[in-house]
């Protein structure tokens, strides 16, 4: 790795680290009520909100409750986004004419966006219209970020109150994250996009004349516009010359600004924030990376606040943070490296005679390696799933990366909310067998950890794998499954793997290779989406209910503290020991026999 390689590895860390404390603390006083410097202004808002909708903000839920409002808003939002996708040429705002989405496809997209995993089985500029993708897909960006927030923040109460029934309000909760923590960010990041050359416009797509006409073969068609077959069967077709192309655009910096920051992934266009439109410059795609982990770092300082106790909101940012950096560094020796079969056929593949190059296959040369190894290994550790370059193309070691911390059970950050509760159950876990090893009921925060405890903890943690590795399990064995791979062997094991790796765990992100716009995929991909997300949030809330009836105990002799280095190496490898018991074997099938494939062992 070269020094401008560690250079920017190093500046994103050091920007990100800086603005945790700002931010988390100004996340803190949102969620506990206090002035925060956007009430004047947002206040009114928030009110009206509260009364259109007959809510009454102080009125507090249990967790029974709470979920059950949570469970009923993202069911409405599932509805109405797959009926805006099924009529979307019956309404407004639909330039280039898309037609309806077909149901299946409506239905994954759906689930997708509503579960905050944003996988997309379409291509956004040919399948959605501006409508879709403003009042469908952007909404949902907001409000399922903020349901993940609002589902940590109940946690936290859990864990900060004593002998309580309740654990918050869930619309409360939802308004003021969306409100005074979303939407300002939004804006805030849309201006900075547009300023680099992002595209927000209503306009309709563009047609421009190409600098180089191209050559190709045309399909001929008949007046019904269907294939004309020759003799053989085969479609006929004629020579053509392209000298003009229509370039897709519209409003899509807004879209982009809380894709990043709600940890969604989502792109308006279909190859994501690799296209010149979403992500023209170094500048925006160092923005757009930062966005992805502001928020999920900065609500580990928010937790330490919220729980009076503000070392372990560091302890666990130390843990988050110390798993995802050697992550980054195997992605970017691995994709600077290169192929060692690229040297047998005397290809060179540095980049330029005073600088490092490697594996270039499908990334973008205005980022390079370190930018793109650095976003995979970013937008996967938390469950954020945008890509500013193509997985697939990655060497086997370097695609491993993305694929592992997503196994980990996006929790290195992770999404926004999610991904911080999912650490503090595995934290729960970790206090859990110290406590077996001392023979001493477990402590976490004060709160005794008993059975009740540890069923929903286990319940957390053991979802995730055995969905992703049955549905991975059942498309290997099936026609439906193996019948749209587009590479044979462990990389098209490790192409199954990977699509429901990335749904199993709320990412979005696309390994690609796998044609999954089928009935099979969409239908079961929307399932395990739908169960990965709403599965593990209601024993979550459960949870919470049952820490806020505990009682504090004071701390004694035997309590381990949970701020120190010792149980910050605890909980690493705790986190590393569950995704290597439950992933390895797995992984083995794909990525490591690949690697052991490409050098020749």
């Amino acid at each position: 790795m070269t020094i401008n390689g560690l250079a920017q590895i190093a500046l994103y860390f050091l920007v990100l680290l800086a603005l945790v404390k700002p931010m988390g603390w100004y996340m803190a006083r949102v969620y506990e009520g206090q002035v925060c410097g956007l009430d004047r202004v947002v206040g009114p808002l928030e009110r009206l909100v509260y009364r259109l909708c007959g809510v009454r903000e102080t009125e507090e839920m249990d967790w029974k409750t709470y979920g059950i409002a949570m469970l009923a808003f993202n069911v409405m939002g599932l509805v109405l986004l797959y009926g805006l996708q099924r009529f979307q040429n019956f309404l407004l705002l639909n330039p280039a004419g898309a037609g309806a989405v077909p149901p299946d496809l409506a239905f994954n997209t759906a689930a997708s966006f509503v579960t905050n995993t944003n996988w997309q089985a379409y291509g956004g500029e040919t399948t959605l219209s501006y409508l879709t993708q403003m009042l469908g897909l952007t909404v949902q960006n907001f409000v399922s970020a903020a349901t993940g927030m609002a589902i940590l923040v109940a946690l936290i109460r859990g864990l900060a109150r004593r002998s309580a029934l309740t654990i918050g309000n869930f619309w409360t909760d939802l308004v003021r994250s969306t409100l005074y923590i979303l939407l300002p960010l939004a804006l805030l990041l849309s201006l900075l996009l547009v300023s680099q050359g992002v595209v927000q416009t209503f306009a309709s797509y563009q047609p421009v004349t190409m600098l180089q006409p191209v050559s190709y073969a045309k399909p001929v068609m008949d007046a019904n516009g269907q294939p004309v077959l020759d003799e053989q069967g085969k479609p006929k077709t004629e020579p053509a010359t392209a000298v003009e192309q229509v370039l897709a655009v519209g409003p899509a910096a807004s879209q982009i600004a809380i894709k990043q920051l709600g940890t969604n992934g989502g792109g308006f266009f279909n190859v994501n924030s690799a296209h010149p439109f979403e992500n023209p410059t170094p500048w925006s795609n160092f923005l757009e990376m930062l966005a992805i982990l502001l928020i999920p770092a900065a609500l580990c300082y928010t937790f330490g606040m919220m729980v009076g106790d503000t070392r372990q909101g560091w302890a666990v940012l130390a843990a988050m943070t110390i798993l995802l950096i050697p992550f980054v560094t195997l992605a970017v020796w691995a994709e600077q490296s290169g192929n060692p079969a690229f040297v047998t056929m005397g290809i060179d593949q540095a980049a330029s005679p005073d600088q490092a190059g490697g594996n270039m296959e499908g990334k973008e040369a205005r980022f390079g390696i370190v930018n793109s190894s650095l976003w995979a290994a970013v937008t996967t550790a938390a469950s954020n799933g945008s890509v500013n370059s193509m997985h697939d193309s990655y060497t086997p070691l370097g695609g491993l990366v993305p694929m592992f911390l997503m196994q980990f059970g996006e929790v290195v950050f992770g999404g926004v909310g999610s991904g911080l509760y999912g650490m503090v159950v595995f934290a729960i876990v970790a206090v859990f067998l110290a406590g077996l090893m001392v023979g001493r009921t477990p402590e976490y925060l004060g709160k005794k950890i008993e059975p009740y405890e540890m069923k929903m903890a286990a319940l957390l943690i053991l979802i995730m794998p055995i969905l992703v590795l049955g549905c991975t399990a059942i498309a290997v064995a099936t026609e439906s499954g193996t019948s749209s791979i587009l590479n044979l062997g462990a990389h098209g094991f490790s192409e199954i793997l990977y699509a429901y790796t990335s749904q199993g765990n709320n990412n979005g992100s696309a390994f690609a290779g796998l044609n999954v716009n089928t009935p099979f995929y969409n239908l079961s991909g929307g399932i395990a989406m739908l169960i990965s997300r709403f599965w593990l949030a209601i024993p979550t809330l459960a949870l919470a209910g049952s820490l806020a009836r505990k009682q504090i105990v004071p701390a004694g002799p035997g309590t381990l503290p949970t701020h120190t280095p010792l149980f910050v190496g605890l909980l690493i490898g705790v986190v590393v020991m569950v995704g290597a018991l439950t992933f390895v074997p797995a992984l083995a099938l794909g990525p490591v026999v690949e690697h052991l494939m490409m050098v020749g062992r």
